[in-house]
């Protein structure tokens, strides 16, 4: 199949992101929006069509599947994940979505348990896991180059807070970065995380603290194997959005997103690097991940690849790891991860 008609649900800021790349991915020869704001989806959809993709505008979500698309794409907001999944799987169509899968694990779990009955193709969106600098790590560990490992380092640091009703709403600091750093850490190591002990700060805008959440915030992560690694995340790092892994092992270490544009200076004399300014946000730190991501999607509807998409039980993994994290951040105390039984999806 080479002329795919995809469904893309939710054109906000990573939706209208993502319509530019399926818009421009080989494979995909019709693109069809649809949005809770209909002016915002007419909008998308003519500035692509003035670049020459061929993209049509659906009333919502129902409407979209019946155009006869052949895959979903769902960049709405988190409360909507579940039953859009859930449509696209009635639907008889393979479907990429934003993590996470729910808002909290409790409803993620029948929403893994009806796509396994169902048989559904779903795939949750991190997009770190298409991330050369992550890749390469991944198999740097993997040909036993690091030895076995010691410690591990993961940050998320945005270079601003994001508006304080957004983080009312987000599940906290942990829930809302740190989880794509607990579910590379899964990824990478192929271990569970155990335990979790966690702690934050408040020192910006007293507005987040108000609304539960902090601004900063580390958490202390026990492998199955004994091995520790330390998560940081930051709603204030003024140098630029820095997002960092580092896994130091018994023969060597590897460290994810030192480039040009890393957002950090060196504090030794006559060391000039980074070179370039530093990222500003997600959007330019992981844009060629996002594409890779979507090209993952366009493989897995054809049927000709997509296996290095995370799949929602992993996915629901990593969330479990970071309602740990915020359990530990509020009570002050280490937190058990239990293991996630449910079928295979």
């Amino acid at each position: 199949m080479t002329d795919l008609h995809l469904g893309l649900a939710g054109v906000g800021r990573i939706g209208a992101m993502h319509a530019a790349n399926l818009a421009t991915t080989a494979g995909v020869g019709h693109l069809t929006l649809t949005d809770a704001d209909p002016a915002r989806a007419r909008s998308v959809a003519a500035a692509l069509t003035a670049r020459g993709a061929r993209v049509s505008v659906a009333a919502h979500a129902a409407a979209l599947l019946r155009s006869g698309v052949d895959g979903l794409v769902v960049a709405t907001g988190t409360a909507t994940h579940p039953e859009l999944i859930r449509a696209g799987v009635e639907a008889g169509v393979p479907v990429l979505c934003e993590k996470p899968v729910a808002p909290d694990v409790a409803l993620s779990l029948p929403v893994l348990e009806h796509v396994a009955e169902r048989g559904g193709v779903v795939r949750i969106g991190h997009q770190r896991r298409h991330d050369a600098g992550y890749r390469e790590a991944k198999r740097a560990f993997e040909s036993g180059e690091l030895g076995w490992l010691h410690a591990v380092r993961a940050v998320t640091c945005d270079a601003a807070p994001p508006p304080v009703a957004f983080l009312a709403t987000s599940g906290g600091l942990f829930r809302d970065c740190s989880v794509h750093d607990f579910d590379v850490l899964r990824w990478i190591t192929g271990r569970e995380v155990v335990e979790v002990y966690a702690r934050g700060s408040n020192n910006g805008d007293p507005e987040i603290g108000r609304v539960g959440d902090v601004d900063t915030a580390l958490a202390v992560c026990t492998l199955d194997d004994g091995t520790l690694a330390v998560v940081t995340a930051s709603r204030y790092n003024g140098a630029g959005h820095d997002v960092r892994l580092e896994l130091q092992g018994s023969r060597g270490t590897v460290l994810v997103g030192m480039d040009g544009a890393m957002a950090v200076r060196s504090a030794e004399p006559g060391v000039p690097f980074p070179a370039g300014p530093p990222h500003a946000t997600f959007a330019e730190r992981f844009a060629a991940a996002y594409r890779a991501e979507v090209a993952a999607f366009v493989e897995l509807v054809e049927g000709t690849g997509g296996e290095d998409l995370c799949r929602p039980q992993d996915a629901v993994a990593a969330s479990r790891v970071a309602d740990a994290a915020q359990e530990s951040l509020r009570t002050g105390a280490p937190v058990a991860v239990r293991a996630l039984e449910v079928s295979a999806v």
